[in-house]
């Protein structure tokens, strides 16, 4: 929304909040969707006669009586596997058999490695010194080359982390107590679960219960018509629209669950253990010295090529350098390569005689760069008011789209609209991309280069970093899906009228709440309207869950499910935190009470925006801070009690683009036919999004 300062605002205002999961980055009908998760829920049945337990289908006497050797264990308890074999690592094992350099392992290389190494031996399961000499050793390992390429003629990085966290993660106690839980719901032990297996045995076995609604007794299941609804919900959410639940589908969604429970290991863990070369022309060492310093300080291991002119005229020939180049960065071995402003002329002659083809950052598109590489992750930083190489956001997205699927991403800022004043809340880059000291911004766009599953998703979950830990730990507790939402509301919602239930203070609900409301980010903020101080003072005296069952199943719900689609259609992996996050909305009575009431659509972005001026493209508003909202004057004229209401949402975002005030509801294209499903105020540290979807 529009930064504007609050008028007739009392000094210490008092707030009641209403929480709702707003629909995915469009949908959301914050005070619609699943949002309920009360701290506890009643199990009381009174007198009501208890209904006959579902008898489960035999499984011999082998399996009868069963238990988990680990007791009541929950499964938001466990680390996530990648802190067990941090990139680093692997890229370390990896050069070990790729020796030539050339990004694909070929099988002799493999073979070569495993008698070599014991290290990669050992990561691979095999017998090195068996190797060659006994043939059932040696068949094993060229079914585990097929197995890793898949039918290719070698094995590139991003396969053979897939197939090694795969691996490891099948031999962690987690994995095994996974396999044990799904074993004891897959009753007739075929391999697969029926919805009735998961109903009979949330019911009977109070350790299944545990692992799969932790916190909440489902044995009450077959009496109580809303739990059982949850339930259903939690199948369907497992199995993705299918009739039985497989393994693989029952292990993902709770290795989500854990990742998205868990708090993310720093994503500067590995810096000083990643290698970077950059082209010194053009790199900023005489202009922009501050770039160099904020990546020395981050303590990568750092190799800067200096011995080579600066290409200032246009056409300047770039090949006599290229084998220059080349000598030093095969003696360096870097995992990264860098360049900016003319310096990125060398980029695309390295890439154009394929001596680099591995992990780039390049700031300022240059203007000789018209594809970019389809073998590893391509990073482009750019501002709308770059002087010296300007070019507009269609042809850099353009550019963008020439890389691989999932392996580019444009790091883009730019102006937004015109407040009433004339002014403008944030202001493009120019040449020398000032934002990128800001947010620890610069680091973060060499991380994301190495990140397997992509640059772009790589960014997007740092911006969970910049959040305060009380929040953080806020948010965990309230969880990042829309089930862990639905599966804690204390009633149906499905009553006509009022759908807000009063969360009670003395709650960790309650409490977690407020933390998020209350909490200020850990780097300042873009929008500040009143000093800190000031915040400090208000409290917040009611919060009040949303519960709105008709407006779920008919709007966010849907889209939901479409959006998971879309993102699986682009090779993308749906992460609860990454592709949903918390944020506040503001708005007057009559429009809050019609958002939280309504029982089929809650927002409707298409008839909404800021206030005299859209900043960032049509749509619903949302800010990440509470504080925004609140001292921005949109919660609407305060009760006969002085008191105002603001909503909470959980709300869906998918993939985000940077907005732009010229957009009317239709967003960038990301993939074809798939477009962004919301937009942002700013990639670095977005403060507000904006959603276009009903």
């Amino acid at each position: 929304g529009t930064p504007i300062s609050p008028t007739g605002m009392p000094p210490s205002p008092q707030y009641q909040t209403q929480k709702s999961p707003s629909g995915p980055g469009s949908v959301p009908q914050l005070g619609s969707a699943p949002a309920g998760y009360s701290h506890s829920r009643n199990n009381s049945q009174g007198s009501a006669p208890s209904s006959p337990k579902l008898p489960l289908p035999s499984r011999g006497p082998d399996q009868a009586g069963k238990g988990l050797s680990w007791g009541q264990t929950s499964a938001m308890q466990y680390a996530a596997e990648e802190d067990d074999l941090p990139e680093s690592f692997l890229r370390e094992i990896y050069a070990k058999m790729d020796q030539n350099a050339n990004g694909t392992v070929s099988k002799l290389e493999l073979i070569a490695a495993v008698t070599r190494d014991k290290d990669v031996a050992e990561l691979l399961g095999m017998d090195g010194e068996s190797l060659l000499s006994d043939e059932t050793t040696f068949d094993a390992l060229h079914a585990l080359f097929e197995e890793i390429t898949a039918g290719k003629n070698g094995i590139d990085f991003d396969a053979f982390v897939k197939y090694v966290r795969k691996a490891n993660v099948a031999k962690t106690p987690r994995g095994t107590k996974m396999q044990e839980v799904f074993n004891l719901i897959d009753a007739d032990g075929n391999g697969s679960i029926s919805k009735l297996e998961l109903v009979a045995a949330m019911q009977s076995n109070a350790a299944v219960d545990e692992f799969l609604t932790p916190g909440v007794d489902s044995s009450t299941v077959m009496d109580d018509e809303g739990m059982f609804e949850k339930v259903d919900s939690l199948f369907e959410a497992i199995a993705g629209g299918k009739k039985r639940i497989t393994y693989n589908d029952f292990a993902n969604y709770y290795r989500k669950a854990v990742v998205a429970a868990t708090p993310r290991p720093p994503s500067n863990r590995n810096r000083p253990a990643t290698k970077l070369f950059i082209i010194g022309p053009g790199f900023g060492n005489q202009i922009n010295p501050r770039q160099s310093k904020m990546i020395e300080h981050q303590g990568y291991q750092i190799k800067w090529c200096f011995n080579i002119p600066n290409p200032e005229v246009p056409h300047f020939p770039v090949e006599p350098y290229l084998d220059q180049i080349k000598a030093e960065m095969d003696a360096f071995q870097p995992h990264v390569v860098c360049g900016a402003s003319k310096g990125g002329v060398y980029i695309v002659g390295l890439w154009k005689r394929g001596y680099w083809r591995g992990p780039t950052l390049m700031l300022n598109a240059h203007p000789m760069a018209r594809s970019l590489p389809q073998e590893s992750n391509t990073v482009i930083a750019c501002g709308s008011n770059d002087e010296v190489y300007p070019m507009n956001r269609a042809d850099l997205e353009a550019l963008v789209a020439t890389g691989a699927p999932n392996k580019t991403f444009l790091y883009y800022t730019a102006n937004s609209g015109q407040l009433q004043s004339g002014q403008l809340s944030r202001v493009g880059d120019y040449h020398n991309m000032e934002s990128l000291l800001n947010h620890d911004c610069l680091p973060r766009l060499i991380d994301a280069t190495l990140c397997k599953e992509g640059p772009e998703v790589h960014f997007m979950r740092t911006w969970r970093e910049r959040l305060s830990d009380e929040r953080v730990k806020a948010e965990l507790w309230l969880g990042y899906s829309p089930q862990q939402l639905i599966r804690l509301w204390s009633s149906k919602g499905d009553k006509q009228g009022d759908h807000l239930v009063q969360v009670q203070p003395v709650s960790t609900e309650y409490k977690s709440v407020v933390a998020a409301f209350k909490a200020m980010p850990k780097e300042e903020q873009a929008y500040i309207l009143q000093p800190p101080e000031v915040w400090a003072k208000v409290r917040v005296v009611k919060v009040e869950r949303v519960e709105n069952s008709l407006q779920a199943d008919g709007s966010w719900k849907p889209y939901y499910k479409s959006l998971c689609r879309s993102l699986e259609d682009q090779g993308v992996e749906f992460e609860p935190g990454t592709h949903t996050c918390w944020t506040f909305h503001g708005c007057d009575a009559n429009a809050l009470d019609s958002i939280v009431n309504n029982p089929v659509t809650g927002f409707q972005p298409l008839a909404s925006g800021t206030r005299s001026s859209t900043l960032w493209g049509s749509g619903t508003y949302f800010a990440r801070e509470a504080k925004y909202v609140a001292e921005g004057g949109f919660c609407g004229a305060p009760g006969p009690d002085g008191t105002r209401r603001m909503l909470m949402c959980l709300l869906v975002t998918g993939m985000p683009c940077l907005g732009d005030p010229n957009q009317k509801g239709v967003l960038p294209f990301r993939q074809q036919p798939h477009r962004y499903n919301c937009s942002v105020d700013c990639l670095a540290s977005p403060e507000v999004f904006i959603v276009q979807q009903s």
